[in-house]
């Protein structure tokens, strides 16, 4: 762990972990190729630094699975960005096709990193070693298991703090898209129910997310969170604006112009107070208080830019896997 001192960080500490985890990948990879899946984000692209560090930028191989209209411009552009800053060769995967045929059933983004982002990145490399960015900030990080079946996570273990000050070290700067300080990448993860349509519930997604950064740039706005959830029944799309800092009035207004003219989007409203939203759960979850809760608190909540609590409705579809927001209010 890095050493502190008023919350700041040593240099000697950095240096530290840094030729820690290094020796760590060289003993773990061994002579075999690394693979790193690479988002363009925080985790990765640490991943990605210390491994060519450890081992030389012709044994390191970035690979993104790009989700088509899912992926944010401005990501694909960022990875494009930093593969050529690190000087390390990139692959794209397709994943769009699965990430459909998945969200069918409902939200469900730990079963999209599990089988598509890595399932696809495990189809592509037939020989080597795969390197995750987990870490304590996410599930399979607070497993504590560094290596298995094939994966690797050299940030085991580590706080979002610790993974920032190392990127420092290096010297690296990542492309923002102003999406949410801490994760950004996929504007699927924004619709809030079943991705029944391509042309209805899908496009409403995709356009609402992509353009809404197009204004707040137009606009030079600075956010930490700024993103549009897709909520309703499966025949309206309701659009819930969210940004942090809540900008003003001129930018509501042209958010409200284009979104509103959308064909796909039926309604838009702004995320500015508190709200409850109405929730209908797939049996398994509405039985569970722990599951709902980290559905409310851990899946929603830090992607609002205003409290949310909810009311919850148990789903008599059986073609959903997981939870849909169909209505909500403010309070």
């Amino acid at each position: 762990m890095l050493k502190k001192t008023n919350e700041v960080f040593k240099l000697d500490g950095i240096l530290e972990l840094v030729e820690k985890i290094k020796e760590d990948i060289v003993q773990t990879v061994g002579q075999e190729r690394l693979y790193v899946s690479f988002s363009g984000g925080l985790d990765s692209t640490v991943v990605a630094l210390l491994a060519k560090d450890a081992l030389g930028s012709d044994r390191v191989t970035l690979l993104n699975v790009c989700f088509g209209p899912y992926s944010f411009s401005k990501g694909i552009q960022a990875v494009l960005s930093l593969s050529a800053q690190m000087g390390l060769r990139l692959f794209f995967i397709p994943g769009e096709d699965e990430q459909t045929a998945l969200m069918y059933h409902g939200p469900n983004c730990n079963s999209c990193t599990k089988n598509i982002k890595m399932g696809q990145v495990r189809k592509f490399v037939y020989k080597g070693i795969i390197a995750s960015g987990a870490n304590l900030s996410d599930s399979w990080g607070k497993t504590g298991i560094k290596f298995m079946d094939g994966f690797y996570s050299p940030l085991i273990g580590l706080e979002k703090v610790e993974i920032r000050k190392i990127l420092e070290y290096y010297g690296v700067t990542i492309p923002k898209i102003g999406e949410n300080y801490n994760r950004e990448g996929c504007k699927l993860k924004h619709l809030l129910k079943m991705n029944v349509s391509k042309d209805f519930h899908a496009r409403a997604v995709c356009f609402s997310n992509e353009v809404i950064h197009d204004i707040l740039d137009q606009f030079e706005y600075e956010r930490s969170i700024a993103n549009v959830k897709i909520i309703g029944p499966l025949s309206k799309n309701i659009a819930l604006v969210n940004i942090k800092p809540f900008p003003d009035k001129a930018i509501q207004d042209e958010i409200f112009s284009v979104l509103s003219a959308e064909s796909s989007i039926n309604e838009v409203w702004f995320a500015d107070k508190p709200i409850e939203l109405e929730i209908l759960a797939n049996p398994g979850i509405y039985n569970n208080m722990d599951s709902k809760y980290w559905v409310l608190n851990g899946r929603l909540a830090p992607e609002f830019s205003c409290p949310v609590t909810a009311v919850w409705k148990k789903s008599r579809n059986n073609k959903l896997h997981t939870f849909a927001v169909t209505g909500f209010r403010y309070i």
